[in-house]
């Protein structure tokens, strides 16, 4: 009888032992900065220029009648200008209705200063 208690008590410490390794780590690595394809960032699907953002609350009703949510997303580009102000190019996401205005106003800088947009971080 002793025995088995001796040894139900052994095998009990064995499992308790076993889970009592290296402890666990609880911080956090400071993220790594790299360059490239990994390092990119998500956008917002917003025009750049005119600030026009997916239209969220359109539903689409079926022959049953059933009312689904869907998105209607903006039809954005990526556009490339030359800016005078800054001589160089600048790559824009617009809209369509952002690159007719920048065609009508006859430059992106004539746009940027109409719509308060700063070119300098594109």
């Amino acid at each position: 009888m002793f025995k088995l208690f001796l040894l139900v008590a052994v095998l009990a410490f064995a499992q308790v032992s076993a889970f009592m390794g290296a402890p666990l780590v609880t911080q956090q690595r400071a993220p790594v900065v790299t360059s490239g394809a990994g390092s990119m960032e998500m956008r917002a699907r917003v025009c750049d220029l005119l600030g026009k953002k997916p239209n969220r609350q359109a539903r689409v009703v079926t022959f049953s009648h059933r009312r689904i949510k869907k998105v209607q997303h903006v039809n954005l580009q990526w556009k490339r200008f030359f800016s005078e102000s800054l001589g160089r190019k600048v790559r824009l996401r617009l809209s369509t209705k952002g690159i007719k205005t920048v065609n009508k106003l006859g430059s992106i800088d004539a746009a940027a200063k109409k719509f308060d947009v700063d070119l300098k971080k594109f």
